[in-house]
């Protein structure tokens, strides 16, 4: 085993199998750009991390993932690397990660860093020497280039579609000036795909896991964890509208989810084991059911997966009892823990989420046009008891920056403003993601509410930051931010990551009822109050009188 590197975490579970930290970890996801600013440049970075270590400290986590920070042109904020083993300028230099490490490691904070193996920057040194090689070369074959189809190759390879809009495909302009193959781009046409059937290819990330690894990072993100794989002679394929992004439970859908991807984790899953410290693997892996999504955290795999389908629940007591049920079966039907997630970066939050009265596709986003929008007080108070009732769950946890706030999505933002691919390849069709990703506020006075000092910031924030700003939050124990300490600290007082659950029966159809350990748990999804059993209220996302349970609340209790 390889020796952690000065500054790692002690390696606790070491050769203790299901005691692993991240079994039950509470994971705070920052997004760097839009977290803290120490330059003054209006967008977040490492040194700003770094600087509320202690206040993450405070909030009580176990670990933070990072979205992406290394180099890149920034077409799609980070997700578009051009070299996986620096530091992009804009958020600091490898000394900067260094230092921001070892000071959450000081603290018992582990790191974990996002990857993205399915494609890479066009600017990557890779693409640009497939560019100017010719078709067929060993340049070409590390990413998914095709002729074309027509007599003059003039049509795309196939009619697959971006998940950002429009085609998946892109022709280039051969060295000579002549009309010449296409490459695929699930995404945007700036993040061509890897062809990960080279063996090149598998060797280089290989190389970029060992190197994150070596510096002392806990763990990594595997962005779009379901690709990479693409089915042979990549058939056509036309999703159905009314599926989702999968394409339904029984969907076999040519680019997601292809057996041949678990092998690329097999392999991943021996080089983590190289390190000491129960370093770990999580896969953004969005497939349809929790039973397709426990196939990436077989024992030789990878070590947590994202519960989308938690994610994607409605605020509907059976729904969301049937979803906790399958997920604690699918997962630990592998000897997984199941993962609860309610935000991140690429999905509306759920302080407005909750509330939406219409379909909201994964990616839409929502602005000032959409249809069903929520309404604020409704949103925050769901939003508050789904968290409630989401960390009483066994298992490892995941919150979005700014949800310890009670941040809204954010949706007056001009056109002219937004960042997202999507609103620019969708026309203004899609508003995308930007709503999410607004600059987080920590003081209601100063530069752009405390983000940064020159009071730059790269997305516009809206006026009601001021109040919730985090240095207002702090002495306020009606405060989301207070609700999100005392459920941290109750959470780990009790073990509750390492429970289990037992269903309680008779308080209703509108009622989540469980008891993990000695605590019992009720989230009441209804409009009418509910009786609650006697004992002590350990903690609550909203005010509980005379012994009843309004709703829209989940409470905590220590039955006597």
């Amino acid at each position: 085993m390889t020796s952690p590197v000065p500054g790692t975490l002690p390696t606790e579970s070491e050769g203790r199998v299901g005691k692993e930290w991240w079994r039950t970890a509470v994971i705070y996801q920052i997004y760097p750009r839009s977290f803290a600013d120490a330059t003054g440049n209006g967008i977040g970075d490492l040194p700003g991390i770094t600087s509320h270590i202690g206040d993450l400290s405070d909030l009580g986590v176990d670990a933070i993932w990072l979205s992406p920070f290394q180099r890149s042109p920034q077409k799609d904020a980070g997700y578009d690397v051009s070299d996986y083993c620096d530091v992009d300028p804009l958020f600091g230099t490898l000394d900067d990660f260094d230092d921001m490490l070892a000071a959450a490691h000081e603290r018992s904070i582990r790191i974990i860093v996002d990857l993205v193996p399915n494609h890479s920057s066009d600017q990557h040194i890779w693409f640009q020497q497939a560019l100017a090689a010719a078709p067929g070369s060993a340049e070409r074959a590390r990413y998914m280039f095709r002729d074309g189809k027509g007599a003059n190759g003039e049509l795309p390879p196939n009619n697959w579609d971006s998940v950002f809009g429009g085609p998946a495909w892109t022709r280039i302009k051969e060295a000579d000036g002549s009309d010449g193959q296409w490459y695929l781009h699930l995404f945007d046409s700036s993040q061509p795909d890897f062809d990960w059937t080279n063996e090149e290819v598998r060797e280089e990330f290989r190389g970029i896991l060992r190197f994150w690894l070596d510096r002392g990072v806990d763990g990594f993100r595997v962005d779009v964890a379901h690709g990479m794989i693409k089915a042979d002679g990549l058939p056509d394929y036309t999703p159905d509208p009314e599926a989702g992004s999968m394409g339904g439970e029984e969907a076999d859908v040519p680019y997601w989810g292809q057996d041949g991807v678990h092998d690329i984790y097999r392999d991943w899953h021996q080089v983590v084991a190289e390190y000491d410290g129960d370093r770990a693997l999580c896969a953004e892996a969005w497939m349809p059911t929790p039973e397709k999504t426990a196939l990436w955290v077989r024992p030789d795999e990878m070590h947590q997966a994202f519960n989308f389908a938690y994610l994607e629940t409605d605020w509907n007591a059976a729904e969301l009892r049937a979803v906790i049920d399958r997920s604690l079966a699918a997962y630990g039907a592998v000897g997984a823990p199941s993962t609860w997630v309610l935000s991140n970066h690429d999905v509306v939050r759920h302080a407005s989420r909750l509330a939406l009265t219409a379909e909201n596709p994964q990616g839409a986003g929502i602005g000032p046009d959409s249809a069903g929008l929520p309404d604020p007080v409704v949103g925050l108070a769901r939003a508050r008891a789904a968290t409630t009732l989401m960390l009483a769950l066994p298992g490892s946890s995941y919150l979005y920056q700014g949800e310890e706030l009670g941040l809204p999505e954010v949706i007056d933002i001009p056109g002219e403003a937004r960042q997202d691919p999507t609103w620019f390849r969708t026309n203004g069709e899609r508003y995308g993601r930007d709503g999410c990703r607004v600059p987080i506020p920590w003081t209601a006075e100063g530069g752009a509410y405390g983000f940064s000092e020159s009071g730059e910031s790269w997305l516009p924030q809206p006026a009601e930051f001021k109040t919730l700003a985090r240095d207002q939050q702090l002495g306020d124990p009606s405060s989301t931010l207070s609700l999100y300490r005392t459920l941290l600290e109750q959470r780990r007082t009790h073990d509750l990551g390492a429970g289990s659950i037992e269903w309680l029966e008779g308080f209703g159809d509108n009622t989540v009822a469980f008891r993990n350990g000695d605590v019992t748990v009720i989230a009441n999804t209804g409009s009418s109050a509910i009786d609650l059993p006697r004992g002590s209220v350990i903690a609550s996302s909203g005010p509980v009188h005379a012994g009843e349970l309004a709703g829209d609340t989940t409470v905590w209790i220590v039955v006597s």
